[in-house]
């Protein structure tokens, strides 16, 4: 009861956040953070590199899934550094994925995919928890139990995607279709809840022309879905219900993604069905077979103590990790690869 209460209290925190988030992202003034000045021209202006408030929420996203994931490693009794290998050997596997499977698909240098990053983890995953248990048991580590080591994977991914999607926004990427071409249901019930994108440098609006359009918030219909999701995950996660945690989460969603995948305009590959959608439902049925084969096991997995999950996000180590992924995943997601900037400099006579 008391980790239900605690749920939807932070639920509520979080959607009022997004719902600020949801309002002011999509305009000009919140895609570019800051421009560096690195060459100047024979004009005496400068070209910069942009940075993105899509690498800092992209950040926090990261920071945020390694925390959830950290905090529920440790209640269940996985050591901080057993933890740490598994999320370093994920992030290693994750972070190039996301540009190769994007490139593989959409055919196009400079851009990401969380959902194809994630089909690469999810896959990898189980087998990364097998190898970290025998080399730690081998070296005298705390055993890894694989089912709930699982379930805290999905429960932060989940969160870490829905937080993530706020990127998507402050950059106008995985844009929704325009709600005047939708069926007519959908019409009825997204008119007037529309995203409307401002600014030449917004992906909707380069990319798609559907600058100052109503579109789907495929976007912040995903980031308040997921979110929950991950809260959902967490409570069954603390009440011991690691199978249910691991292949619920994934399967919705997954389906979800399938589902979003048919209100999106943004290309996503050739064909009427999208690879990503089938990597999506791949991960479905994959889940739910690791989930039934590790559950008939003979194994008693351990019970979950948000106490001393707590205790290990407040050590020193922890901070300082969470720190560097955030700055890391910054520099790898923050630097715009698809817009450039002049600055020019002058003095304030007036104030001289």
């Amino acid at each position: 009861m008391g980790e239900g209460m605690a749920a939807i209290g932070i639920g509520a925190v979080l959607s009022t956040l997004m719902w600020v988030g949801f309002r002011n992202l999509p305009g000009e003034r919140w895609q570019i953070m800051a421009a560096i000045p690195v060459l100047k021209d024979e004009t005496g202006h400068w070209r910069g590199m942009n940075l993105t408030y899509y690498g800092l929420f992209t950040a926090l996203a990261a920071v945020t899934a390694t925390a959830v994931f950290l905090g529920l490693s440790g209640a269940v009794g996985i050591s901080l550094w057993s933890a740490m290998a598994l999320v370093l050997t994920v992030c290693c596997l994750c972070l190039p994925a996301s540009r190769i499977v994007a490139r593989l698909v959409e055919k196009k240098p400079h851009t990401l995919t969380i959902g194809g990053a994630f089909f690469v983890g999810l896959v990898l995953a189980p087998w990364a928890v097998v190898v970290l248990d025998r080399m730690g048991t081998a070296w005298g580590a705390t055993p890894v139990p694989a089912l709930p080591a699982l379930a805290a994977v999905a429960v932060a991914y989940a969160a870490g995607e829905g937080l993530g999607r706020l990127a998507c926004i402050s950059f106008g990427c995985c844009y929704g279709r325009p709600i005047a071409e939708c069926p007519p249901l959908v019409q009825k019930v997204l008119s007037g809840r529309g995203m409307v994108f401002v600014g030449k440098t917004k992906k909707a609006a380069y990319e798609g022309g559907l600058e100052g359009r109503q579109v789907v918030p495929v976007q912040a219909m995903t980031c308040v879905l997921f979110v929950w999701i991950a809260l959902w995950g967490g409570v069954l996660f603390l009440h011991g219900r690691y199978g249910t945690a691991f292949a619920g989460v994934v399967a919705a969603t997954q389906l979800w993604r399938v589902i979003s995948e048919c209100l999106r305009a943004d290309y996503r590959g050739g064909g009427s069905v999208s690879a990503y959608q089938v990597m999506a439902l791949f991960t479905v049925f994959y889940a739910l077979g690791a989930a039934i084969l590790l559950s008939a096991q003979e194994i008693t997995w351990p019970g979950a103590d948000i106490a001393a999950g707590l205790r290990m996000l407040w050590s020193p180590e922890v901070i300082v990790i969470l720190h560097a992924i955030g700055a890391v995943t910054f520099v790898h997601t923050g630097r715009s690869m698809v817009t450039a900037s002049t600055i020019a400099f002058h003095v304030l006579r007036e104030e001289v």
